[in-house]
């Protein structure tokens, strides 16, 4: 599961799933998709990192 960090309120329902309707009727449908699409990616990123196991000081 991912943070909903500040700023990222305008991707999410209040159930915490995204948004693919542009907030703005007038906004472009692409141009929303894309920004949508760039926010899941860092959710992937995030969850990746957190999954990732912790290096060791003696691993070199």
């Amino acid at each position: 599961m991912s943070l909903i960090r500040r700023g990222d309120e305008r991707f999410h329902y209040s159930d915490n799933s995204h948004k693919w309707i542009p907030p703005d009727p007038d906004y472009d449908q692409d141009v929303w998709d894309e920004m949508v699409r760039q926010h899941q990616l860092q959710h992937l990123e995030e969850i990746s990192n957190r999954r990732k196991p912790a290096r060791s000081p003696d691993a070199e």
